[in-house]
């Protein structure tokens, strides 16, 4: 929704008494290989970065754009240089040279580290790290010996996090678990609280004198269960329920495509092999597989095989859909699709057949929204009102809902822990290495587009 989706979620955060502190997102679109709904460029970073309620640059994705000097994306690191603002990074397995100019160009922090030594790195040029415990990608094992080493130097996030996962804890549940595997609590709770509002400059109290009164409550720091929350000082959780209401929420979206035939998304066989994205559980990261074409006449799904079929369908301006072929989803039967696809939000399915795969997405384009699942016993969407990507319901609601979508997906054969979270990311061309965008299959380290079927003579086969 560009500028307008942006101050949709100031405008919103403005009617509850939550301290919120919101990063002007540097990376729209993600980059120029895929179809966006909207753009904001260097001039758009300086005008939201006068917002006292924006306080940073968010993640840059784009960080072949930081190492290669492409124009917009440094002038919009000057633009947060220039409201000394701290600017997020994302640079995942970046190492050497490339990392040191990254970093160089101002960025402070890099929140997708998969390993100790990977995170070392950058905490030796300067980065700070957010370990990082979501719902489908999960570094806290491997990263938490940083907490013994640079206490300083560490905050914690969930960048992605299932609604029902929501529900039962944040932050501290994070807290909670790194006291149960031993470390100590004063940097385990440095890390959740005073690194990050320093970091940040944010307006938080810190239980100093003449601060505001900004704390929880909790029962013991083994279980980290908050019985209350005070925001300058005042009671705004009581355990049970935030004593506030939400404000009225103005739903706004951009959807304008239509429904796809099934024609729409087969593919003529070529021959020889296809190149197929390989999803793996617990990352956002995928390997770039190759397989067989078949003999058919078109390439289709070989679910026996774990070879299945991706779709990714522009819905901002109706263009054709992208086709490619993916393993580690498990499906055996049916089809499930989603408009929260990272970052451009177009809608993305995965299926063992093409009928169930246009009907998942099909839900989709008529609410203007959702997730969906189809199979021979019916079909689920739970739709998604707020630009395509966001709900109205109380969390609680939402992750029943959610829950009961992810159970349905389970029971066609899927072995995901988190099945719609891991489908967001496989259209994410900023993550290695193979992915889907609308304009077709991408190569995360090598930044471009490349075909679906591997050509005969094709030089070392093997990737």
């Amino acid at each position: 929704m560009g500028k307008e989706g942006v101050r949709f979620m100031l405008d919103n955060a403005e009617t509850v008494p939550v301290r919120m502190l919101f990063g002007a997102p540097s990376c729209v679109p993600a980059t120029s290989s895929e179809s966006a709904g909207a753009r904001i460029g260097a001039e758009d970073i300086a005008e939201l970065l006068q917002d006292k309620r924006v306080g940073f640059l968010g993640e840059m994705m784009n960080f072949p754009g930081v190492i290669y000097d492409d124009g917009e994306v440094h002038r919009k690191l000057e633009a947060a240089k220039k409201a000394g603002v701290p600017v997020d990074g994302h640079a995942p397995g970046l190492t050497g040279e490339e990392l040191k100019k990254y970093i160089n160009s101002g960025i402070s922090t890099d929140h997708e580290c998969t390993s100790l030594e990977e995170a070392l790195e950058k905490i030796s040029g300067g980065m700070k790290i957010l370990i990082r415990e979501g719902s489908a990608a999960k570094n806290l094992e491997v990263l938490a010996p940083l907490l013994n080493y640079y206490p300083e130097k560490v905050m914690l996030c969930t960048d992605d996090l299932h609604p029902e996962t929501l529900a039962k804890g944040h932050i501290n549940k994070i807290v909670a678990r790194l006291i149960g595997m031993g470390y100590d609590i004063f940097n385990v709770m440095r890390a959740a609280s005073v690194n990050t509002v320093e970091h940040y400059g944010i307006a938080s109290g810190l239980l100093r004198v003449g601060d505001p009164a900004d704390f929880i409550v909790v029962d013991e720091p083994s279980k980290m269960n908050v019985l209350q929350t005070w925001i300058d000082g005042q009671l705004v959780y009581d355990g049970n329920r935030a004593l506030f209401s939400p404000g009225e929420i103005k739903k706004i979206n951009r959807f304008k495509c239509t429904r796809l035939l099934t024609d729409e998304i087969r593919v003529p066989n070529e021959g020889g092999k296809i190149r197929v994205i390989v999803a793996e559980n617990g990352s956002l990261a995928t390997g770039c597989g190759e397989m067989p074409a078949g003999d058919d006449q078109f390439v289709i799904p070989r679910p026996e095989e774990d070879l299945l079929k991706i779709v990714v369908k522009e819905r901002y301006n109706d263009k054709p859909p992208a086709v490619g072929f993916i393993k580690g989803f498990g499906l055996k039967r049916g089809a499930m699709a989603s408009s929260v696809a990272h970052d451009s939000h177009n809608i993305i399915a995965v299926g063992t057949n093409d009928r169930d795969i246009v009907a998942a997405i099909n839900l989709i384009v008529e609410a203007e929204g959702g997730m969906s699942a189809v199979s021979d016993d019916g079909t689920d969407i739970l739709k998604l009102p707020i630009a395509g990507i966001m709900s109205d319901m109380p969390v609680t609601a939402m992750a029943s809902r959610y829950e009961r979508l992810s159970e349905t997906v389970k029971s066609f054969g899927c072995h995901l822990d988190a099945p719609y979270m891991t489908l967001s990311f496989m259209a994410l061309l900023v993550i290695p290495r193979l992915k889907l965008s609308d304009r077709g299959l991408f190569d995360g380290l090598t930044f471009m587009h490349v075909p679906l079927f591997i050509p005969k003579t094709y030089p070392g086969q093997k990737q």
